[in-house]
């Protein structure tokens, strides 16, 4: 029987904050139950193995992006929502780096279509909206900001940054500038 306090929602919680102290890569099953003083087995009743609970790590950390994503965009449009899109991944990534890393898990293509991925992609192509971007160009800008927002992002936090000028901060703000000014200017095919 499953020691008494322990639910998913409880062990999704805990592993996220392992996934945050440890990195996402230290999260397992085995961590966790370390982590409670429980046995292994005892987890079972809650997750069926590590790439389950990694799953469950990574929609939640969709899903409070996407919330964190929501109220940033709301009433704001064209660069205002375009720089506030962009600041929710860097500033979840800052203050949760292993489960902002869980939020690039693949995940198969039946759990991706019912997670937060989905109001991601929405929320903006709706910011796109604000440039009039057409399909197929539409989707191409969603892959852009993707890549930039995840590119930079990921460099900052492995330190690719640290000890050179000008400020990351600045660098930052110019690229959103450089952003802004594409997606106003969207080249022809």
């Amino acid at each position: 029987m499953a020691r008494v306090g322990l639910t998913t929602e409880r062990l999704v919680r805990a592993g996220a904050e392992l996934a945050d102290e440890a990195g996402f890569d230290e999260v397992t099953v085995s961590a966790l139950a370390r982590r409670f003083d429980v046995k292994v087995a005892s987890l079972y009743s809650h997750v069926r193995n590590s790439q389950d609970l990694r799953t469950r790590i990574a929609l939640l950390a969709l899903e409070e992006m996407a919330d964190r994503a929501a109220d940033a965009l709301a009433g704001r449009s064209g660069k205002d929502a375009l720089t506030a899109l962009a600041n929710v991944y860097r500033d979840y990534a800052r203050e949760h780096p292993g489960r902002y890393a869980a939020a690039q898990l693949r995940l198969d293509p039946e759990t991706a279509a019912a997670s937060a991925g989905v109001r991601h992609a929405r929320m903006t192509r709706a910011l796109l909206r604000g440039y009039d971007l057409a399909e197929p160009d539409s989707t191409h800008a969603v892959r852009l900001l993707g890549s930039v927002f995840s590119g930079y992002v990921g460099l900052e936090l492995g330190g690719g940054f640290d000890h050179s000028a000008p400020d990351s901060d600045e660098t930052w703000g110019r690229i959103l500038d450089a952003l802004d000014a594409l997606l106003r200017n969207w080249p022809a095919a």
